[in-house]
Formats: C-alpha cells, structure tokens, sequence
C-alpha cells in the first residue's frame, strides 16, 4: 500500500518524536511496534495553525497535527474523519482519562471527538534561573515584583487576546459566556489594567514576541528575568536555564488563570476512503498514544506528552528541572477557548485590538466596547 504524510509544526517539540518513530520504522523491528506503512512527516511553521484552514491541507495529508481552536471551521467543512469511526467508545474513553487536564475534551464538538490529544500544554509562568525567591502565586505578586525585577508580557500574534482571557479566567469570569458580551465589564477592566501596567514595564523587542521568542529572551543574558503568562516549553527547562511555575491566580489559593493550548492528532476524511488505509492510520495513532511512546519516547525527544502518567512521574520530571510538577495544577485548570467556526479570525482581530490599544493608550472602556462589537459580529455569522 502506498505511503502516509503527515504534517506537523515545525519546532522540535512538534516533529522531534515523529521523526525519531519513521527513523525507527525505515531501520526494522523496534520497542514501540510495527505499523503497516511508513508515515513521513512534512512540518508547517507555528503560525500555519491560525493562518492555513485544514480543508486546504487534508486533500495532500492522512494525519495532521492540529489545534483546537480551528476545529468547528474544519468541521463545518468536512474535512475531518471523526475519531470514533476509527476506534470504539472504550478505547477513547481510556485516552480521555489518560490526557491531563481539559485536552482530550477539547477536541469534541458537538458530542463527537475530532480529533485526539498528542501534545499537552498551556499558558504558565516562565522565569531565569536565579531569581531572587519563589515565583509570583497571584497578580499583585506579579506587579510587585515587576518593580525590581525586569518583568516582560507576551503579546505576540494570538497571546494578546489569550492572556487577556487568562487574567479573566483568574479572575473568575470565562469569557464568551453570554452572546453579546466577551467579558463582564468588572473583569475585562481589571485585566486590561493589569497588562497595562506590565505593559509599561515591558521591553518592546520582547513582548511583540511569539512564546518561542520571548523563552529565548528569558534564557539569554540579559534578558527579561519572569513572564507571568507564556505558553510552557518543556525544551528550554532544564539544561537552557528556564525555570516554570503555575500561572499566576487573582487571590491566593485562587485558579491560576490559563488557556489551554496543545496539539492532537485529526484524520483527513478524503484521503481515509480505502480500508487499508484506515487501519494504517489507526496503527500510527494508536503508537503515538500509547504508553510506550507518551512516556518514554516524547520526553526523551522533547516532545511534551499527553499522558497525566508521564506529566506525575518524577524520574519523567527530573531531566525538565520539574517542568511537569511545577506546571500541572494549571494545565488541569485551563480554559479551553470556542471551536465554533469563524473563532480563530475573532481572535486575530480581538488580539490585534488588545495589543494596538495597550500600546496607543486607549482608555480601557473603549477597548472592551470595540472587543464586544468584533464578539458579535463573530457570535451572529
């Protein structure tokens, strides 16, 4: 039977692990199983995930790393095989009580699971090695500490709009609660007071960072020392001197405010019609999942694994500096953002707003009327 293609991102974390299997697979026999076909992988940047609609890919690719935020408008298109007519109840529901936190629900819509969680992670707080104390628990931490220690915000692309939503999620309003307004006002002025603030504090050059971008400023000499939200990078813990720790809550003892983030596994329905193929899929997906793969292979590679086993293992740990330790309480508390179609071009504009408005200074209330009017037009298409 012919070859599977796969697409991936393209940072170790994304395509490290799948390189290692189909390497694996050319040389023979190994550990982590045979499968019918070779699968090879093609990588997109980062950005492809909010940029490229999946229908335009899945005519090219039998297995694509996705991100949830894309799944209504991919569904709405047809694009995608649902996951429960390749494997039975039983089997995904041992994979949604393995997943940590809210990742494998995050892949359902409307009752069916889209596509299944690989990769696990969310917004935390990343700081040098060095810094004086432990690291800031609530958000009047974070302010105090930002007036002796250079202290940067991550605003980059999306991460405008989701540490927005973050600081509201801590401050115990989810957003996209009500059909004509993204937040409660209370919240959303609290929030945007917040990151005003920090704002100020922060160094240009770093904040319009991506995550990636702002990690390799906290790990270089004399860069930032603490970022209160950045999507976790088990690769820069450990030996590149990035220490993480909970996302910061609104009291003490609070929920750390985070937006779930991670990647699955989706299934092109175009490219799944010839049964040989189905059960070449299901062997590549069934081996990324599994045990023997999550536990071992992932964080050998630097893949940051799925599995709550491997993310509770302290030999997993140890090599990451405690990276699954330190981080897991807010992975299991994260909010996971709308799938609905149309989401991911909503939260383009509302980041672009948010990042545009802090740095012109526009009065807070202004912003969220500006928010609510882009919200409603996304809620009435």
């Amino acid at each position: 039977m012919r070859e599977l293609r796969g697409l991936t991102w393209d940072h170790p974390r994304g395509y490290a692990p799948l390189d290692v299997l189909a390497r694996l697979d050319d040389a023979g026999p190994h550990r982590y199983g045979r499968v019918r076909a070779p699968l090879r992988w093609d990588r997109q940047p980062l950005e492809g995930f909010e940029s490229r609609p999946l229908v335009t890919l899945t005519g090219d690719y039998d297995i694509l790393v996705v991100d949830h935020p894309g799944l209504g408008t991919a569904v709405a298109d047809g694009c995608l095989l649902p996951m429960d007519d390749l494997f039975d109840a039983a089997t995904l529901a041992a994979w949604r009580e393995e997943a940590v936190g809210p990742s494998f629900d995050s892949y359902v819509l409307d009752g069916r699971p889209w596509a299944l969680s690989v990769d696990a992670a969310g917004q935390v707080s990343a700081f040098r090695r060095g810094l004086t104390g432990s690291p800031p628990a609530t958000w009047d931490e974070v302010r105090e500490l930002a007036r002796s220690a250079p202290v940067t915000l991550c605003l980059g692309g999306p991460h405008a709009f989701l540490t927005f939503c973050a600081l509201c999620v801590a401050y115990g309003a989810e957003p996209c609660r009500s059909g004509d307004e993204l937040v409660p006002r209370e919240a959303g002025e609290a929030a945007l007071d917040v990151m005003a603030g920090l704002l100020a504090r922060s160094v240009a050059e770093v904040w319009r960072l991506n995550p990636i971008g702002v990690l390799e400023a906290i790990a270089a000499d004399g860069g930032p020392a603490y970022c209160p939200l950045v999507y976790g990078y088990v690769t820069y813990a450990g030996a590149r001197g990035v220490r993480f720790a909970d996302a910061p809550a609104w009291t003490p003892g609070g929920r750390p405010g985070s937006v779930l983030g991670g990647t699955g596994l989706a299934v092109s329905r175009s490219r799944a019609d010839d049964p040989e193929v189905r059960a070449a899929i299901r062997d590549h997906v069934r081996r990324l999942l599994s045990p023997a793969v999550q536990r071992n292979l992932y964080p050998a590679t630097g893949g940051q694994p799925v599995a709550r086993s491997a993310w509770t293992d302290p030999e997993i740990a140890a090599p990451s500096g405690g990276f699954y330790r330190a981080t897991r309480a807010t992975l299991e508390a994260a909010w996971v953002r709308p799938r609905s179609a149309g989401y991911l071009t909503f939260q383009d504009t509302a980041s672009r707003l948010i990042r545009d408005g802090l740095d012109a200074r526009i009065p807070h209330g202004e912003l969220l009327r500006d928010l609510d009017k882009h919200y409603e037009g996304w809620m009435c298409v």
